[in-house]
């Protein structure tokens, strides 16, 4: 795939994107809002795709009049997760698109995870070593919809924004693209 001669780097969400997560990220959720007797079902679970746990669990817990400690039930839901990710499987037609301009042009992730999942979903793949920049949500300040991440990503990999092409596969991930003045793609359409 051709890249157009203004784009000088690359920049990809993992989740949903480079790496075929959400139905087990689905699977921890569903465990830890059982566990927490929270509602949230599955079309809302992909809607929010690129926000952070932490964030979804804030909300949830406010919206139905909960209290909860919502940095521990965080990480009760990543706990849910590290077991299912030896089933991560590539997104391939993304994953290619990394591979082919990986040393012609800087590569990195976006995402709304954290560093340490995000990193090891990316050596399970054994695609870690293409990306000069893994940009997680403990990095930036405002998550996505907000630019802040891909913004980050273009600064660590020294591409200005407007010279960036973005993947993601969620509305609110390919906002924060477009809101980063970056060229967008959804994902979702690459899908074979």
């Amino acid at each position: 795939m051709n890249l157009p001669a203004h784009i000088k780097g690359l920049i990809f969400d993992c989740d949903g994107t480079l790496a075929d997560t959400m139905p087990l990220h689905w699977h921890a959720w569903q465990l830890v809002t059982q566990r927490h007797d929270l509602h949230f079902p599955e079309d809302r679970f992909y809607s929010l795709g690129g926000v952070p746990s932490r964030d979804i669990l804030k909300m949830l817990a406010e919206e139905q009049g909960r209290s909860l400690d919502h940095i521990a039930v965080a990480h009760e839901k990543e706990n849910a997760y590290l077991p299912l990710m030896e089933q991560v499987e590539p997104i391939h037609a993304v994953v290619e698109i990394a591979r082919a301009n990986f040393g012609k042009i800087p590569l990195a992730v976006a995402s709304g995870g954290t560093q340490p999942i995000i990193c090891e979903v990316l050596e399970h793949l054994k695609i870690r070593h293409l990306f000069a920049a893994v940009v997680t949500s403990e990095m930036v300040k405002h998550q996505k919809p907000a630019p802040d991440i891909f913004l980050e990503a273009a600064r660590r990999i020294g591409v200005e924004p407007k010279f960036c092409r973005a993947y993601e596969d969620t509305d609110i991930g390919l906002q924060a693209i477009r809101a980063a003045g970056m060229d967008a793609v959804d994902a979702r359409k690459l899908r074979g």
